[in-house]
């Protein structure tokens, strides 16, 4: 693990004032071996600034979308490819602005399952969602199997 920059550990200390006692709740799965500080301080750091980006990404995104459908109407000579054109970029950039904010709320929701100290815990199940599923993506709320059910529905 590498160490942190002071920033991130300043917001990492800010943010989840009791994670030196909160990393010990959280659960794995069967041998696995429990959670250190610094795994859970890499994921929080990362999550942290994920957030930030991703606010930051959601703002130029709104801006751009914004600036989009502001120009919409001004094509009055445009021909039908032009239009559909257009449409099609609103649509895009609508599409990313959806999958931004979704991301962000995940986002926000791993960051406070931290803070609350359920992170780890599947949502549907109860048991442990598994430390290789967490580290490769940290936003993850349910086990393997409780997503491939739900994934199956």
């Amino acid at each position: 693990m590498s160490k942190l920059p002071t920033p991130a550990r300043s917001a990492l200390k800010e943010t989840f004032p009791h994670l030196a006692r909160d990393v010990a709740s959280f659960p794995v799965r069967e041998g696995e071996e429990p959670w250190t500080l610094a795994e859970i301080e890499e994921l929080a750091a990362g999550l942290l600034d994920d957030r930030d980006r991703l606010e930051a990404e959601l703002v130029a995104a709104d801006r751009e979308l914004s600036e989009l459908l502001r120009n919409s109407g001004d094509g009055a000579g445009d021909d039908q490819a032009d239009y559909g054109s257009s449409a099609l970029e609103r649509e895009q950039e609508l599409t990313l602005v959806n999958n931004l904010r979704d991301l962000l709320e995940q986002t926000k929701h791993a960051i406070e399952r931290i803070k609350n100290g359920t992170y780890a815990t599947c949502e549907a199940s109860g048991l442990p969602i598994g430390k290789a599923r967490l580290q490769a993506f940290p936003r993850a709320t349910l086990s393997v199997e409780a997503k491939a059910r739900e994934e199956r529905r």
